[in-house]
């Protein structure tokens, strides 16, 4: 490859900053020319006290990125995968993903008081309806309370006595090396993570081909698989930021595992489907998994 400079293209918070270095890191390992960093500011991290879905979406995280990589400002675009929307930007192609981090969910409490212990009605910090509805589940007096804002902000809103607990994903805490603040983990199995979380993803222009051959020397092939099979119940299900949905995939020798719960609207009732095939039938087991989904909720996931 005989380009002399890539520009790498993220957004501006310390855990997005920490992710596209990781893919710097590996990008070195078959480019030897410069790599720069460019930070660019996204809707998503301007208007912290509304839900995601009330600003219009996942894709207020990356629409500006991807809006760079069109316009030629940037080479490659650096995300956290949970964050892209299901429909893929016309030009640009999504099919590069470092190995999987830690993809589970912790809690943080003020008191390091595990989930069970916390106090009766106590005051849990999310943004997320998944997450609200899957604790209620476990504990369902608990009360809930939106917080937004990278991850420093919401350990000092939580240390103010805002909230009594926090639940974050724990890729976040381990790449800023602030996993000494957690106070539990929890399983996957238990509680079921977005699609994609705990996945750095590598986007690039389509018509790249220097840079599409470099990013393939970068993916991680069993990442790819699990990704794109998460993503395709996503797809299948027409989700977005409100739909409280958790897909996670694990890889057993040559099988894949699907597993995925969703939840009507007010997160009265649960659906869960589990489905299991070989390895290169991934994407038609997220098929099933999402069609299942789809037909036995009957739309009530959706507004």
């Amino acid at each position: 490859m005989n380009k002399k400079k890539i520009i790498v293209g993220t957004r501006g918070s310390k855990l997005a900053i920490k992710y596209a270095e990781q893919a710097i890191k590996e990008l070195k390992k078959f480019y030897s020319g410069k790599i720069e960093l460019k930070k660019i500011i996204t809707k998503g991290d301007k208007i912290l006290n509304r839900r995601t879905s009330d600003i219009g979406g996942k894709g207020e995280f990356v629409k500006n990125i991807e809006k760079e990589l069109i316009l030629k400002k940037i080479d490659i675009a650096v995300h956290s995968l949970k964050d892209i929307p299901y429909e893929e930007t016309s030009g640009l192609v999504l099919n590069s993903f470092l190995k999987r981090n830690a993809p589970n969910e912790v809690l943080i409490s003020r008191n390091n008081l595990s989930l069970n212990k916390l106090k009766k009605n106590a005051m849990i910090g999310t943004s997320s309806f998944r997450r609200e509805f899957q604790l209620k589940l476990v504990r369902p007096d608990l009360k809930f309370k939106l917080i937004r804002g990278n991850v420093d902000s919401r350990i000092k809103k939580l240390n103010k006595k805002k909230y009594d607990a926090i639940i974050l994903a724990k890729a976040g805490l381990h790449s800023l090396k602030m996993s000494s603040f957690i106070t539990q983990e929890f399983d996957c199995n238990k509680i079921i993570p977005s699609a994609g979380q705990g996945i750095i993803s590598l986007q690039a222009r389509k018509e790249d081909n220097k840079i599409n051959k470099l990013l393939e020397k970068v993916n991680h092939k069993n990442t790819r698989i699990r990704a794109n099979a998460e993503r395709k119940v996503l797809k299948i299900l027409k989700g977005d930021c409100s739909t409280a949905v958790g897909i996670y995939s694990v890889i057993n020798k040559k099988n894949l595992i699907l597993k995925a719960e969703l939840f009507s609207i007010d997160g009265k009732k649960r659906y869960y489907y589990e489905y299991s095939d070989s390895l290169n039938k991934a994407l038609n087991i997220g098929v099933i998994v999402g069609k299942y989904l789809k037909k036995i909720s009957q739309g009530e996931y959706k507004k």
